[in-house]
């Protein structure tokens, strides 16, 4: 994992939905032009994130994503384990045994240990990263009063 272009840029987009969404919904198109990114390499993003309830989406011509929880409910960890996927083919070198007894193993912990930390890290966190970065105004949730 550790930055890997697909976990970034999820990262990026649901963040780009935090800051500009309110209590409406982003249209896929929004994002794109945002973020400088054609808007067909946005869905394989945008669908594991709404599968696994980090976005909800509406569909029609006001449709569009939104935070399926509030900000402070959606872990950095949660969004990169939407849309990582597991390598079903090995690249060249990893079927020897110095890669898949050392390294390889080395390597899950590894990122098993980056995304327990993500986990502690909210999207809330972020949002006011940016809004520090004078990026965004100061972020506010909606206040949830779930019990």
């Amino acid at each position: 994992m550790l930055l890997q272009a697909r976990p970034a840029l999820a990262l990026a987009v649901v963040l780009d939905i935090a800051l500009h969404a309110g209590r409406g919904t982003v249209s896929a198109a929004d994002i794109a032009e945002r973020l400088g990114l054609a808007r067909r390499g946005l869905e394989p993003i945008l669908q594991p994130l709404s599968r696994q309830g980090v976005l909800s989406s509406t569909r029609g011509p006001t449709g569009g994503y939104k935070l399926a929880r509030p900000r402070r409910g959606i872990t950095l960890g949660e969004i990169i384990r939407a849309v990582s996927q597991e390598a079903s083919v090995p690249a060249e070198g990893e079927s020897n045994p110095l890669f898949t007894l050392v390294v390889q193993p080395f390597w899950m912990d590894i990122n098993e240990m980056t995304l327990k930390h993500l986990d502690t890290i909210s999207l809330d966190m972020l949002a006011r990263r940016a809004a520090g970065a004078g990026l965004a105004s100061a972020p506010s949730d909606v206040i949830s009063f779930v019990i």
